[in-house]
């Protein structure tokens, strides 16, 4: 899913890498070599994989590090990595495939193919289509509702999904603000389970794949063929790296579910740049290039970032790619991001030019990927090398030292506040959800603790912190969730109603405690 860390650009006094200081000086593959061991030394990365195309060939294919620090087996170019949201290009491409087929059209209702699927009000469930599914601008808030799928192993199905849109409370208008989602991408799997008759899964490896020879990637973990073929996640606690279990995506992978080698996504990479074209001759057409056009067309405004090295005038998102230009050349683009798994796919059509980072270490990754790319792509814009490496480490440590500190203290005033009595029979009880459902607060050898029923890696103790909220240690631990549960009383000290938000300001977005309206129900509602 997207994700998951932004790292914003930074000016700084140029720097010299790699030696690239000559105006139109293109990167070559041993100046990438030093550039991604450098940057996986500096940011803490166990392994990663970097391809490069370029005018229609691919110059550079390779991995660095290990796919495990627990069998340390390295990384090579076919090794599989969750690319996590670029996923969501696949998703798009699918649906142009149908469109294509006379299956479905773009701006056709979702309703028309999926009747119990609803949106906030009557007027948006009704004119809801396709593309809005897939452009981010909703109305809902940023990672809405992600809750149910971060951790994995919640119980929420495609039922479910599909009816939950209508407890969320809107933050814009209709169709006029970007909000990155990730549900209604689930969704847009769904509608392609319904007008092709093949689940996600089937129709992104029968209808893309197989024709692009994809042959050592999946569009689902529990389809790899090779588990020693794939990467494993990883996550830096206190500076040391941590081998994490692979994220199970639920219902369809839609959003962000499909393992991939840059070896392959090269494939793609070119697919694209030739417009829908593959094969030896580009003989044969996987899309259109109208399709591409839509693909690549901004339907949701963003602003552009203002950096006057790139002189980028517009910025927004199309059907799964973010769009912008950059000195006058378009450029395509997409992260990804699932727990200790971070990607970057980035296209240049005006230089016939496209790379795809994949790491496996949460969060060096992001820094990563973010320094590799825009390293490669000064290279390939004649610009001098502006020490990209040493501006998103510092960045990258910078943002966990803030995140660090503010942790500690909560922490530390939890352990100050450890003697205070607390009458925990007043925070007991069941307290619901309209979409993520029943929250149990309990008493456990006067301890008090939470469990979020439909989500039970979400359990942990209820530490006080002030007033009538606690602090919360989840027994996941696999990324930084750990939350404040405030709760209001009523008027003869009784739990009411339960509030939630991420303690550390580094949380991922997915993990929206703060979407939550938890009230208290009596037992057997």
């Amino acid at each position: 899913m997207n994700h998951r860390k932004t790292f914003q650009i930074i000016s700084a006094v140029c720097l010299l890498l790699l030696g690239v200081s000559k105006i139109g000086a293109q990167i070559t593959s041993a100046q990438i070599d030093k550039l991604v061991e450098e940057s996986m030394s500096k940011m803490n990365v166990a392994g990663a994989a970097i391809a490069v195309v370029k005018d229609g060939k691919v110059i550079h294919s390779k991995g660095y590090g290990v796919k495990s620090i627990k069998t340390k087996e390295k990384v090579d170019a076919s090794t599989c990595f969750a690319i996590a949201s670029n996923s969501k290009a696949f998703t798009t491409t699918a649906l142009a495939i149908l469109v294509e087929e006379g299956k479905l059209n773009w701006t056709d209702k979702v309703i028309d193919y999926i009747p119990e699927f609803r949106m906030y009000d009557p007027y948006i469930t009704a004119n809801f289509n396709i593309q809005d599914l897939l452009t981010h601008r909703s109305g809902l808030g940023l990672g809405v509702g992600d809750l149910m799928f971060f951790p994995d192993g919640s119980d929420f199905t495609i039922d479910h999904l599909l009816g939950v849109f209508q407890h969320f409370k809107p933050v814009s208008a209709f169709r006029t603000k970007y909000d990155y989602d990730n549900l209604l991408y689930v969704v847009a799997g769904e509608v392609v389970k319904r007008a092709s008759g093949m689940s996600w899964e089937q129709f992104v490896q029968e209808k893309i794949m197989s024709p692009l020879q994809m042959d050592k990637s999946f569009p689902a973990l529990p389809e790899v063929n090779n588990q020693s073929g794939i990467s494993y996640p990883h996550n830096t606690i206190d500076g040391k790296l941590m081998a994490l279990p692979h994220f199970k995506e639920m219902i369809n992978g839609a959003a962000g579910g499909i393992y991939a080698n840059v070896e392959d996504l090269s494939k793609w990479i070119l697919c694209h740049l030739n417009k829908g074209k593959y094969g030896p001759g580009l003989d044969k057409q996987l899309f259109s290039e109208e399709s591409q056009r839509e693909m690549w067309k901004i339907h949701t405004v963003l602003e552009p970032n203002r950096n006057p090295r790139y002189k980028t005038h517009f910025a927004g998102y199309g059907l799964g790619w973010g769009l912008s230009d950059v000195l006058g050349n378009m450029v395509v683009t997409h992260t990804g991001g699932l727990p200790g798994m971070l990607s970057k796919t980035l296209l240049v059509p005006d230089l016939n030019l496209g790379f795809v980072i994949l790491t496996n270490t949460e969060p060096g990754g992001g820094a990563l990927f973010s320094a590799i790319s825009q390293t490669i792509l000064d290279s390939y814009l004649g610009l001098s090398d502006y020490g990209w490496v040493d501006i998103y480490n510092r960045r990258l440590n910078e943002g966990q030292n803030v995140g660090d500190s503010v942790v500690t203290e909560v922490w530390n005033k939890v352990k100050m506040n450890a003697g205070q009595k607390i009458n925990l029979t007043n925070y007991t009880g069941t307290y619901r959800d309209a979409w993520f459902g029943d929250v149990e607060v309990f008493n456990k050898n006067d301890k008090l603790y939470i469990k979020c029923v439909r989500s039970p890696k979400l359990s942990g103790q209820l530490q006080f912190f002030n007033a009538n909220t606690f602090a919360v240690k989840w027994e996941y631990q696999d990324m930084n969730a750990d939350a404040f549960v405030m709760f209001d009383l009523d008027e003869n000290g009784l739990g009411k109603s339960i509030k939630m938000k991420g303690i550390s300001p580094n949380i991922d977005f997915s993990f929206d405690f703060h979407d939550l309206d938890l009230k208290r129900v009596d037992v057997g509602e």
